[in-house]
């Protein structure tokens, strides 16, 4: 029998994190959490990163996830937010790296696809579908939660085809150029 998978996704953001947990066991998905982080009671975005940091870490360390999905940010025209978002989503990532998971990036039009079929769906429509997909009742208060559900189970679906590859994790330099010769320019 095979061992049950836990797949962690996050919605990354500088004001509200949205993050979930799917335990995926043969055929049989089940949420174990669906919630968000709330960040704007602190002003300083140094102290929001370390918070975001600190709650992954913590979720990594209570839920043992094999596998880290998270939203890639879309490209927006404030390069501001973009640039935070990109902090955000950086510090998540080092989180689960750190933790020695394999991290997998999916953009907003892929999860929307991968959910409801329609990667122009709008955040409602993506809820729907997960409600009916995977059982659930209870409404979360923020969207951010169930997008963060939406990156857990497109992971669980992208990861379910045949022609997937888990990526394959460098233990360094050394390991990276052994694994990759192609990619070392010789000047």
């Amino acid at each position: 029998m095979q061992k049950p998978k836990i797949i962690l996704g996050i919605d990354p953001g500088t004001q509200i994190m949205g993050y979930a947990l799917l335990k995926v066991e043969g055929s049989k998905t089940q949420v174990l959490l669906m919630d968000v982080l709330k960040l704007t009671q602190h002003k300083d975005i140094y102290e929001r990163l370390e918070k975001i940091h600190s709650k992954v870490s913590e979720i990594i360390k209570l839920y043992k996830p094999q596998t880290f999905a998270i939203e890639a940010p879309f490209f927006g025209k404030n390069v501001q937010s973009m640039l935070k978002l990109g902090r955000a989503q950086g510090v998540a990532i080092a989180a689960a790296m750190h933790a020695g998971i394999l991290v997998t990036e999916y953009s907003p039009k892929k999860v929307k696809q991968s959910i409801t079929g329609n990667g122009n769906a709008d955040k409602d429509q993506v809820w729907k579908m997960l409600q009916r997909i995977l059982n659930i009742e209870e409404k979360p208060q923020y969207f951010d939660a169930t997008d963060a559900l939406a990156v857990a189970l497109c992971h669980h679906y992208q990861s379910s085809s045949p022609t997937f590859v888990e990526g394959k994790k460098a233990k360094g330099w050394e390991d990276f150029i052994a694994k990759n010769p192609g990619r070392v320019s010789k000047k």
